[in-house]
């Protein structure tokens, strides 16, 4: 099986289009750099939806993935009523959840924000963090893998 060096060592990618609103937007006119974490959050649930570990069977298995680290690397400013595709790719799954991040400018096809964030499993009965994803996120994501499962290219 070959992979695709972009979509992460794994090939388990997922893409949402939405669309820039006016309330995302500074008094400049163009998007408000702290938004752009929402976006990448658009496109981390659809990832996990397509993993089947959406946040409602995350909660169910006993586990929270708070946020400890996210970068972002501005390329070029949005504007209300542009059309954006945000690609999500997981490239670590074992001790944290690690997911990249590319916001495309649809119309003009032109990368315009690239991202990176790494979660860490939380046990929530324990009250404690763990240094291990759980089984129920592992199995999901190992059975992609082995099976060439529809979240694959």
């Amino acid at each position: 099986m070959k992979f695709r060096k972009d979509n992460g060592p794994f090939n388990i990618f997922a893409e949402a289009e939405t669309t820039i609103e006016f309330f995302d937007l500074d008094p400049m006119q163009i998007v408000w750099h702290g938004n752009y974490i929402n976006y990448f959050e658009i496109g981390r649930r659809t990832l996990l939806e397509k993993i089947g570990y959406s946040y409602k069977e995350m909660k169910t298995s006993g586990f929270a993935f708070p946020i400890v680290e996210v970068s972002v690397k501005y390329l070029k400013p949005l504007q209300c009523g542009d059309r954006i595709r945000i690609k999500a790719v997981l490239i670590e799954y074992e001790n944290c959840l690690r997911m990249k991040y590319e916001i495309i400018n649809i119309e003009t096809g032109l990368l315009t924000t690239k991202g990176l964030s790494t979660q860490m499993a939380y046990d929530i009965k324990a009250g404690e963090s763990c240094f291990v994803c759980p089984e129920a996120l592992s199995k999901k994501v190992e059975a992609i893998i082995n099976l060439g499962a529809e979240c694959r290219g």
